[in-house]
Order: structure tokens, then C-alpha cells, then sequence
């Protein structure tokens, strides 16, 4: 799977969906037009008393021209009026992110510091994929309230996203069919399908809210009587409010089934994609397969019961709401058509699953990390990372083009050696460090540990600094940290970074900004900022700001030629980020360059003092605005140059990634690094 070329698939569905919901605007458009035909006709007629009764009489109605431009233009309006407000105010409400959509359905936050078992595993199953994926840590939520076997990513970019699974599915899985339906809900995340879900919801809500209209005025009116003391005209009025109400809910639910024909018609076979993709990244096609095949046997399947989910029901990971017309409103193919396109030897059964699954006793390899939660076994994991074969590159190794170019081909994918490779990281942080990083009081403290000097007199002078802007409880903290800080590799400092996000998003906007400002001074408090302090603050702010206001991540530059000097920045500091001889530097340079034949001839080497870290800090500012085929690029150049010398260093792989996620782009972990001499 292509991350670039996955994106550039979402931007055309959604040109696409923007197509269809212009015909349902139409069709709703031409039935509202005739519905005011008709009722101009009907409001002709002479309305009569008769004691207590309303009647019309016998005079027919005035017969209406067919043809009204007037009446055609004020009814377009109206509707693409109505309709275009009902969208933008769906779209705002969920602007903020993928945990507007959770919440918007009843979604609980998962305490990222949680030992309830069940979510424990949850957690550590989405740590493994964040991990091994390079995407940010999305926040975990659970609808306490359904007890079918569900789930659903949602957001508008990698570092909003979110994702929610059901009650039933905590209950009534394995780790490895757990694993599984994470995996799909993953490849929706990297497929960029959230933000087309998203458009997608706000599009059905303002066709439906036509109806929507009619509805309530037909409602509001359920208790009105007419009696002889009304007015001569009272049921007249009466009359035609429940004929325009009638009117106004045919109208809108005319729209709104096209709609849902747009709905299912986009998602379904996007669901094929992501199963593919979980089975892809996994390895274990039992573990998705048999997911599906309890959903079929269970009696409440993948239902929810909230109607608050409607309108998001193409988000899900199984059809989560009864489909009516023969199927074509289904948003996900049915299951034993799943099921087949993994498994064509499947025998058409499913089986119910266990009323709750045993987390706390089953083996390790369905169960998830022992972690720092009681009830698994201690040595368990350690174990089982020891016995799988190691990394396929060793630090030191020289590197083929072939496995420069599967540097970038490994972008926002998935892969059974990354997860292994994600666990064995998890499997090796300290526990003490891991519990940090899920609390939100403490994650902060961490990250400051991260960020101590070596040098005696630095680090003490780092410590007050700490003690005067976080307090001495913080200071406390960093003490009982320091022995396990120590232990960690060159390596394990960014994915324990990844870890700490979700903790931090709890974190108010007042403290928030307090922990940046401490975390600057701490990173020049030595007057220079090294690679890895540069890629620790870039990520943060980055993935938190984008995390904080997700709409702001938007495209506005397309030509190369426009970001021609911020790529130079780019490339000239990771080239002197590589190595310390000139000539060296000047080869790495040369080999990045080549790889931009669109702009051959128009990048040069820059100086040290034109490339520092602030200017680069400027020019990824301005490149996360740029196209995906720019970024692709780019990244592509940057990882022939870190690269170029056969072995690529910590400093380079996190300056690296740092540039990655800086572009939105997820990058795994890079195998085969070795440290900074």
C-alpha cells in the first residue's frame, strides 16, 4: 500500500463524492420545485366552514403553469440555502477532530494510565500499530453503552485521529482478532479515508435536514385542534402548515435516500482495501476473519443502538445499522462476502462468541504486554520478543538502493516485521517510563528527562529550571525517573515520545503552553539545539497544534518551483546533519538532488549558518502546506542523503522522521540505525 498514491486515491473520491451529492442537490432541488407547484395549486382552492369542520369545496384548483423560472430560482436558492448551512454547521461541529465524532456518539475516553485488563490490551494493541506505523498515538475511546462487537476511526488528519470500539468488542475478542479489526481501522487512518467520512456526514446531514424540517413542523403541530371559536381562516392555516410540512419531509427524504445511496455506494468498497490491509499488517488472516465471523453469530452482530450514529454508520467497521432497499443502502458488503475475499475455503459458518474473553489468562500472544498491569505473567513478553528473528538490517550495515527506496515505500504502512519490530520496542522501554508516558501529570516530566544533559553542571543547572517553572512535585518525578532514563537507547526516545500524546492532548491549553515554554528552555539552555532536541520539540508542536485545530492542515502549494529555497533548506541541513567532511556532505547533497529532476539545476548546497536548525524549523512550516507529490519527493531526496554513506545515524533517522511527521507524512521506525559518534 502507497501512502502517496492512497492519498491521491481519497482527494479523487472526494471529487467524486462532491459530483454525486451535486445530482442528490438537484434531484432534491427539482422535487422541492414541483412540491411548490402543486401546493400554489392546492392554496387556489376556497377554503369553507362548516360548524366544526374544515373542509375544501368542490371549486377546483387554479391549474399552474408547468414552467415557473420564478419559482424554480427561489426554491434553488432556498434549497441550496438550507442545505449548504445544514452541511457547514455539520462540518464545524466535527472540525475539531476525530473526538467531536467519538463524543458525538457517546464515546468514553480510554484513561491512557488505565489497568482495567480489557482496555490495557486495547491500548497496547493501537501502541504496537502507532509505533510501527510512525503515526502519531490516537486518543482511544470505548461507547460503553453497545454491547455489539464494533469499531471506528475517525479525524480529519494523523494527528487528531481517534479510535473507538464498542463494549462487545473489549468482550468478545482475542488479542488476535482485537489486532485484526485495529488493523483495518488503521488502514482507514493511513488510506486518509477519515476526512472524506467526515465531508461525507456533513453532506448526508445537510440533504436530510430538509426532511428533518418537515418532520418537526408535522410534530409541533400533534396536538392542534381546530374548533368553531378558531378564526374563519384558522383551518385553512392549519391545512396548508401540514401540507407544507408533508411537503418539506417527502422532499428531504427523497434527497436523503439518495444520499445513502451515495453513503454506501463510496464505503464499500473502501471496506474490501481495509481488510486486505489489516490482513496485510498483520499476517494472521484468522485474526480479522474470525472477528467477522463472531459479529455474524453473535445475536446482537455489529448493531448499534444509538441513532445518534446514523449519520456516521459508513465510519464503522461492520454495518452497524439495518439496511433497507434490498441492500443498497449498505454501507460494508455483507460478512460472508468478506470473509471469502480472505479466506476463499470458508465454509459459510460463523459461531457465537464467549460471553467474555478470558484477557487476564490467555497466553501472551493473544493477550497483550504485561506492561505494568497485574495478572500477566512477568517475563512473558521479554520471551516472546526474544524468540523472533531479529530486524532483517544491522546497525552498521551498508545499505542497497533497494532498501534506500523501501526507507520511502515504507511510509504510512504497516508491516508484520514494523509490529514485531513495535513490540520489541515496547517490550524493551522500562515500565516505570511507559507509566509516564499514559499519565498526564507525569508525561511532561518525562519529556523534560528526555531533554537533561550528560554534562554534570548543564543538567544540574537543567534541573532547577525544571524545579522553578514545573515545581518541585515535577523535580520529584525526575528523580524517580533518572535510573530508567539512563537505560534508554539513542532509539527508544521518539517512540516513547509517540506514547506520550495521548496524555498530553488531556492536558489544558494554560498548561499546555506552560509545558512548551519549559521544554524551550531546556532545549537551549546549552545555546544549541541538536538534532534530536530539534525533532523532540518539532513533533510535539506539530502534532499537537495540528492535533488542537486539524482544519488548518490544508494544501495550498502545488508547484515545486514555489518551495524551491525551503527545499534547499531541507536538504543542505540533513546533508551536514550526515557528516562532518565537506566533500561528504557535498556527495550526500548531490545524491538527493538527483532525485528532483523537476527542479535539476536549481538547488545549491547552502552554508552551515543558512541552514541552521531555525531555518529549517521555517522552511518544514512552509513545505506542510505542499502537495502530496512535493512531499513524496522530498522525502524521497532526504532519504538518499541520509543514506548516502551506507549507514544511517540516530541523529539522522530522527532528524528524518521529524521532517516526516512535520509534512503529515507517518514514518516507521528506521531498523539499522546506529548512534551519533
Amino acid at each position: 500500500m502507497d501512502f502517496f498514491e492512497a492519498q491521491a486515491r481519497a482527494k479523487k473520491r472526494t471529487s467524486r463524492l462532491v459530483a454525486l451529492f451535486a445530482v442528490a442537490v438537484v434531484g432534491t432541488i427539482v422535487a422541492g420545485y414541483f412540491a411548490a407547484i402543486f401546493l400554489m395549486g392546492q392554496a387556489s382552492s376556497r377554503v369553507q366552514r362548516h360548524g366544526r369542520y374544515v373542509e375544501y369545496d368542490s371549486t377546483p384548483a387554479i391549474e399552474q403553469p408547468l414552467w415557473q423560472p420564478r419559482v424554480f430560482a427561489l426554491v434553488s436558492l432556498g434549497t441550496l440555502a438550507v442545505v449548504g448551512l445544514a452541511s457547514l454547521y455539520k462540518w464545524s461541529e466535527f472540525r475539531t477532530g476525530g473526538a467531536a465524532v467519538a463524543e458525538s456518539v457517546g464515546g468514553r475516553r480510554v484513561d491512557p494510565h488505565t489497568t482495567e485488563l480489557n482496555e490495557r490490551r486495547l491500548l497496547n494493541v493501537i501502541e504496537e500499530m502507532a509505533i510501527a506505523s510512525g503515526l502519531p498515538m490516537p486518543a482511544v475511546y470505548v461507547l460503553d453503552d453497545e454491547p455489539a462487537i464494533n469499531a471506528f476511526a475517525a479525524g480529519l488528519t494523523t494527528s487528531d485521529a481517534v479510535v473507538t470500539v464498542t463494549r462487545g468488542t473489549l468482550e468478545k475478542l482475542t488479542r488476535d482478532e482485537l489486532q485484526g479489526v485495529i488493523g483495518h481501522e488503521f488502514s482507514h487512518i493511513l488510506n486518509g479515508d477519515m476526512r472524506l467520512n467526515v465531508r461525507l456526514s456533513a453532506i448526508l446531514f445537510g440533504i436530510l435536514v430538509i426532511g428533518l424540517a418537515g418532520r418537526g413542523i408535522l410534530y409541533s403541530l400533534r396536538s392542534v385542534r381546530v374548533s368553531s371559536r378558531d378564526s374563519k381562516n384558522g383551518g385553512g392555516i392549519v391545512v396548508a402548515v401540514v401540507a407544507v410540512g408533508a411537503a418539506l419531509m417527502i422532499i428531504g427524504y427523497v434527497g436523503y435516500f439518495f444520499g445513502r445511496l451515495i453513503q454506501a455506494a463510496v464505503s464499500r468498497q473502501r471496506e474490501f482495501l481495509a481488510d486486505a490491509s489489516s490482513v496485510q499488517f498483520t499476517r494472521n488472516p484468522a485474526g480479522l476473519t474470525g472477528a467477522l465471523r463472531k459479529i455474524g453469530g453473535y445475536a446482537l452482530g455489529s448493531s448499534i443502538q444509538t441513532t445518534k450514529g446514523t449519520a456516521i454508520g459508513h465510519f464503522f467497521f461492520a454495518q452497524g445499522f439495518t439496511s433497507m432497499f434490498g441492500g443498497a443502502w449498505a454501507t460494508h458488503p455483507p460478512l460472508d462476502v468478506r470473509i471469502r475475499a480472505i479466506d476463499p475455503q470458508f465454509d459459510g459458518k460463523f459461531f457465537e462468541p464467549a460471553e467474555v474473553v478470558d484477557v487476564a489468562h490467555e497466553p501472551w500472544a493473544r493477550a497483550g504486554h504485561p506492561g505494568d498491569v497485574a495478572g500477566f505473567a512477568p517475563g512473558a513478553l521479554a520471551k516472546s520478543a526474544a524468540q523472533r528473528p531479529p530486524a532483517p538490517v544491522v546497525a552498521g550495515e551498508s545499505r542497497t538502493s533497494g532498501q534506500v527506496a523501501g526507507l520511502i515505500a515504507n511510509v504510512g504502512t504497516l508491516s508484520t516485521t514494523a509490529v514485531a519490530n513495535a513490540q520489541d520496542i515496547l517490550a524493551a522501554l522500562p515500565p516505570r517510563l511507559l507509566s509516564a508516558a499514559r499519565s498526564a501529570s507525569e508525561a511532561p516530566v518525562l519529556l523534560y528527562g528526555l531533554l537533561l544533559h550528560d554534562e554534570p553542571t548543564l543538567r544540574a543547572r537543567q534541573r532547577t529550571l525544571v524545579a522553578s517553572q514545573a515545581g518541585s512535585d515535577a523535580l520529584r518525578t525526575l528523580d524517580e525517573l533518572d535510573a530508567a532514563l539512563r537505560s534508554l537507547q539513542p532509539g527508544q526516545k521518539l517512540p516513547l515520545l509517540q506514547l506520550t500524546l495521548p496524555a498530553l492532548r488531556q492536558l489544558p491549553a494554560a498548561s499546555l503552553n506552560a509545558f512548551f515554554g519549559t521544554l524551550d528552555e531546556l532545549v537551549h539552555a546549552d545555546r544549541e539545539v541538536s538534532p534530536f532536541e530539534f525533532a523532540l520539540q518539532k513533533l510535539l508542536l506539530r502534532t499537537l497544534a495540528v492535533g488542537q485545530s486539524p482544519s488548518t492542515a490544508i494544501v495550498q502549494i502545488y508547484s515545486f518551483n514555489a518551495v524551491s529555497d525551503e527545499i534547499a533548506v531541507v536538504l543542505s541541513a540533513l546533508a551536514r546533519t550526515s557528516d562532518a567532511d565537506e566533500a561528504a556532505v557535498a556527495g550526500a547533497f548531490a545524491a538527493g538532488t538527483a532525485q528532483l529532476k523537476l527542479l535539476e539545476g536549481k538547488l545549491t548546497l547552502l552554508p552551515a549558518e543558512a541552514c541552521s536548525l531555525a531555518q529549517l524549523d521555517a522552511a518544514l512550516d512552509k513545505l506542510a502546506t505542499a502537495s502530496g507529490p512535493i512531499k513524496q519527493r522530498l522525502l524521497n531526496a532526504a532519504a538518499h542523503i541520509v543514506s548516502a554513506d551506507g549507514v544511517i545515524l540516530v541523529a539522522e533517522a530522527e532528524l528524518l522522521r521529524a521532517i516526516a511527521a512535520t509534512l503529515d507524512v507517518p514514518m516507521p521506525p528506521l531498523d539499522g540505525t546506529t548512534p551519533t559518534s
